[in-house]
């Protein structure tokens, strides 16, 4: 544990900060199982959960939660998928 005022400080934003974090990433993970999973069951709604999906992941690149590259990654991989599925 720490001695300094600032350094304990830091300790307990830096805790605030991950589970913020970790609930973003987790429901960016769920948001593109999702997606894939309703492509892949060929869903009447794909279109509009991809979009949700594709939401959550620039929501999630905007806070710094993923890096930009990652996210365009991520999001042209969702909508490939879509489009090979027709």
């Amino acid at each position: 544990m720490p001695n300094i005022k600032s350094a304990k400080k830091r300790v307990l934003v830096s805790e605030v900060n991950y589970l913020r974090n970790k609930a973003v990433r987790s429901n960016l993970k769920t948001a593109i199982k999702k997606a894939e999973a309703s492509i892949a069951d060929n869903a009447a709604d794909k279109a509009a959960v991809v979009n949700q999906a594709i939401k959550t992941i620039d929501k999630a690149a905007a806070k710094g939660i993923l890096h930009k590259n990652c996210a365009a990654r991520k999001k042209s991989a969702l909508i490939c998928k879509l489009n090979k599925a027709g």
